[in-house]
């Protein structure tokens, strides 16, 4: 029987986790200078890469992690880095690169993974599946995740009209303010990381 409870605890869960009002900066900044059509391409493309990697974790995740003997806390770190090193990126505006590579890596790397897809995402639907009682509690947590994800594509579609009304000058604008954000973003995961560490010890 489908579980409500489960399903709103995890939605909510990833919805704070994930960000939807949050992305949208770094989406807009991300993919700013693009056709409207590629844009929306990206978006679909990195929902599907988000997707695709909690589906991965929900299954095997805790075997992942222990076979390649990586523990959350260095996930959260490596990630928290790799964020970092986009901000960074974002907040000089150093983000020329060649066109053909540029739309495949912005779908899936920084918006993918690990902005979407970040530790503390695939940790929730580790634990969220291995808790799940009966076919009825696996969907339910299943439903959740789908939910979100589809929230988040509507989001990233949509946030695209933003751009034709702030402008070129609103896309600088939006790309400082994406890059302080995210590099924010991006050390609290580090210091998560570490303090795991520390209290592990």
């Amino acid at each position: 029987m489908f579980d409500f409870a489960v399903f709103g605890s995890l939605f909510l869960t990833l919805f704070v986790i994930m960000d939807p009002p949050g992305i949208t900066p770094i989406f807009l900044a991300l993919t700013s200078g693009r056709p409207v059509k590629v844009q929306r391409r990206m978006a679909f493309q990195a929902v599907c890469v988000a997707f695709g990697v909690i589906a991965v974790f929900g299954i095997c995740g805790q075997q992942i992690l222990d076979y390649l003997h990586v523990s959350v806390p260095a996930l959260m770190i490596a990630g928290g880095l790799l964020l970092l090193l986009i901000a960074l990126d974002l907040l000089t505006g150093k983000t020329d690169e060649p066109k053909q590579t540029k739309d495949v890596n912005v779908a899936l790397v920084p918006l993918g993974m690990p902005l979407l897809a970040g530790p503390g995402a695939i940790v929730s639907v580790i634990l969220a599946v291995q808790k799940a009682d009966g076919v009825g509690g696996q969907v339910s947590v299943w439903s959740a995740i789908i939910a979100m994800h589809v929230v988040l594509w509507l989001v990233m579609r949509y946030s695209l009209v933003i751009i034709r009304v702030i402008r070129d000058g609103g896309v600088v604008l939006v790309t400082r303010l994406a890059g302080m954000m995210l590099s924010a973003i991006a050390v609290q995961q580090i210091i998560n990381g570490v303090l795991q560490v520390v209290q592990a010890a």
